[in-house]
């Protein structure tokens, strides 16, 4: 002890150890006020004057009574307001009904004919200023198809005898009635656009999901960005799953006309990501001290110049921008036999796609015996299974030809495919595999005959679902590279073309760090590219690496989510599970709007799995009532997995993206179908 106290001497500063000791006291200090404190007794609690009943009584009336006044001052300002302004200028057109009205005239050879339209005339200069007004108002014609008005002016000259008047206005009409028989079509006035921008900092080609999805990431990291979208559609940007799922169950015909629908849980959404009120007006982009979005509608880019950072309308406008992006998207494959069918047949046919497609098509629907649907992929099975709940009622008839021999065939394994169609089947639609298309005609009752390789159907229309094409029209105009196997314009892992000018959504062939280059045609990867090119045009110099994933519904009780190359050609396994009521599209929205869905773990734990393995698409099970109710398959590319589908699992798409990123090679992919808990 004292070596150690030795040696602190002899290291411590000499002020320090002059320093007094100082004792920390234990008593706890009472405050002053604490000491006069004395604990009050009964006695000195106040006695209320009134009982609190009657007082709340009276206070209630008070409160009553202002809130009484408060309602009247509001209602009366209400109406006096009312009675001001005019919240609504237009007049209401549709109250008023216009005809054209045509004097019935009978002239006879010895000039004592008679108007038959006036009845009995007793004083003849009465009736020659009848006659003439009659004649006035004759030549007032209206187009209420293109709503303008023709008026022409008739003068007739003053007699005093009855039948000269008669004889002029006869004479007068009928010149009138020969000049606007003779006169030319009225030239329906060109479509004027409103002036663009001259420059923007950031120019975004087309109006979809990739779009709008880029314009969050942007504003995002630039909240003060200015953002132009240009789109040829009537629209601002809006969601496409919908127009082959939700929409075609809604009964509401004002919701559809509006593109409202409900969500399999029951709660309504609009197809528009934001209302047009959300977009910044265009003519006031570049004012705008806080930035915006806005969107110049019916409008066409056909050419970019890269150089000097130009994009070229199609009416002539040209926008310079700092930044651009490209999503033009897809349009629908149109099948051979459309380059020679004639017109009327043409009007038969539907290349579905968009939301006027949605529109048309439904009207169609409406007053049609039958449709016929080509094609077996995506869009044509969400199809069938919606045109088949009216199938059901007995409203109209359904057919689904396609090549293969089932349902999503080319996704999907034999054995899941054969299932498949036995769903849609289920669903009132009449499938017919193994069909392709000779020819179309009209028959003399006025509908389609289609004459497949197997037989001959005879419906009202058609509906075309072959898939799409990427959209890169601005390619050649623009020196844009394509790529010759996938289609669609090259990039690179930035999504990046060529300096300051990027690519997003369907039009896209990216390189793939895992699975190689390819192109996308799915929602999700729509959103994915989006928001990596817009936030890449931001500088931030992003990879792709989020394996985006796709889904379809086969109505509200049959889905599944898929991710990677899904290729019905690969060899598969699958490992399957009994379905239970919330193992459906409808029970997993329902249940829960959070992005984990997932079943609880006591029926995970409960449930039975079971293990399909597939060689050459054939599936060998001991259970051959297999319904194949949930489960996963997997498919391989040199014994490692490329791709998932999984069969009524949701919300697992963390997990999927883990294992594919992986890259491994399995002995037992049971063990890895219980990662997903099904």
């Amino acid at each position: 002890m004292n070596a150690l106290r030795s040696c602190l001497v002899g290291r411590l500063p000499r002020a320090v150890l002059l320093c007094p000791q100082r004792t920390i006291s234990q008593t706890p200090v009472r405050p002053k006020a604490l000491q006069n404190y004395k604990r009050p007794s009964i006695d000195d609690i106040g006695v209320p004057r009134e009982p609190w009943q009657r007082v709340h009584e009276r206070n209630q009336k008070k409160f009553n009574g202002q809130l009484l006044a408060g309602i009247l001052s509001f209602g009366a300002t209400t109406f006096v307001l009312s009675l001001i302004i005019n919240f609504n200028a237009t007049p209401d057109y549709k109250k008023y009904k216009i005809e054209t009205i045509t004097p019935k005239i009978d002239k006879s050879g010895d000039g004592g004919g008679e108007v038959e339209s006036l009845g009995e005339i007793e004083d003849e200069s009465a009736g020659a200023a009848l006659i003439e007004e009659i004649a006035v108002e004759s030549i007032e014609t209206v187009e209420t198809a293109e709503t303008v008005e023709v008026t022409e002016t008739v003068e007739i000259a003053e007699t005093s005898e009855t039948p000269a008047v008669e004889e002029t206005v006869v004479e007068n009409v009928t010149e009138e009635i020969k000049e606007e028989e003779s006169a030319p079509a009225p030239e329906i006035p060109a479509k004027i656009f409103e002036p663009l921008p001259e420059s923007v900092p950031y120019l975004l080609v087309g109006a979809g999901t990739a779009s709008f999805a880029a314009c969050r990431a942007i504003k995002a990291s630039d909240p003060t960005a200015k953002i132009l979208i240009i789109g040829e559609e009537e629209r601002p940007p809006y969601m496409r799953p919908p127009l082959s799922k939700e929409l075609w169950f809604v009964n509401d015909e004002q919701a559809k006309q509006e593109l409202r629908f409900k969500q399999w849980n029951g709660k309504e959404k609009s197809l528009l990501y934001e209302p047009m009120p959300f977009y910044t007006p265009v003519k006031e982009l570049e004012e705008a001290k806080n930035g915006g979005i806005s969107v110049a509608t019916g409008r066409r880019v056909v050419k970019i110049d890269a150089t000097n950072q130009v994009a070229h309308l199609e009416d002539g406008a040209k926008v310079k921008y700092e930044k651009c992006l490209l999503a033009t998207g897809g349009k629908p494959k149109a099948p051979s036999f459309m380059t020679s069918a004639s017109d009327d047949v043409k009007d038969k046919i539907t290349l579905f796609r968009s939301a006027n497609d949605f529109l048309k098509l439904d009207e169609i629907i409406n007053n049609s015996k039958s449709v016929t649907i080509l094609g077996g992929g995506f869009l044509g099975s969400e199809l069938a299974c919606a045109f088949g709940q009216r199938s059901k009622l007995g409203e109209i008839e359904v057919y689904q030809a396609y090549q293969e021999n089932g349902n999503m065939a080319k996704v999907l394994p034999e054995y899941l495919s054969e299932w498949t169609t036995s769903k849609v089947q289920s669903e009132g639609v009449k499938t017919l595999p193994n069909s392709s298309i000779k020819s179309i005609k009209k028959n003399e009752n006025g509908r389609l005959s289609v004459d497949l390789s197997n037989q001959v159907v005879e419906t009202d229309h058609v509906v075309v679902a072959y898939g799409i094409i990427p959209d890169s029209s601005l390619a050649e105009a623009s020196g844009i590279s394509v790529d010759k196997e996938h289609g669609g314009f090259l990039v690179n892992e930035q999504f990046e073309a060529c300096p300051n000018l990027w690519v997003a959504g369907d039009a896209a062939a990216f390189l793939d760090p895992q699975l190689g280059r390819r192109r996308v045609e799915h929602h999700d990867h729509a959103i994915v590219s989006g928001r990596l090119a817009g936030e890449n045009m931001t500088g931030a110099d992003k990879s792709y690496s989020h394996q985006s994933m796709f889904w379809s519904d086969l109505g509200p009780d049959v889905g599944y989510e898929a991710i990677g190359i899904c290729d019905s050609k690969l060899p598969t396994v699958g490992v399957f599970a009994k379905a239970t009521e919330t193992d459906t599209p409808r029970a997993v929205v329902t249940e829960s709007n959070e992005p984990d869905r997932s079943k609880s773990e006591e029926k995970a734990a409960d449930t039975s799995v079971k293990s399909t393995t597939i060689n050459n698409n054939t599936a060998t099970s001991s259970d051959e009532s297999q319904d194949y109710g949930k489960g996963i398959i997997f498919y391989l590319r040199e014994e490692k997995i490329v791709g998932m589908v999984l069969w009524n699992v949701f919300n697992r798409m963390n997990i999927a993206r883990r294992v594919l990123k992986e890259g491994k090679s399995y002995d037992d992919l049971t063990e890895v179908a219980k990662l997903f808990n099904i």
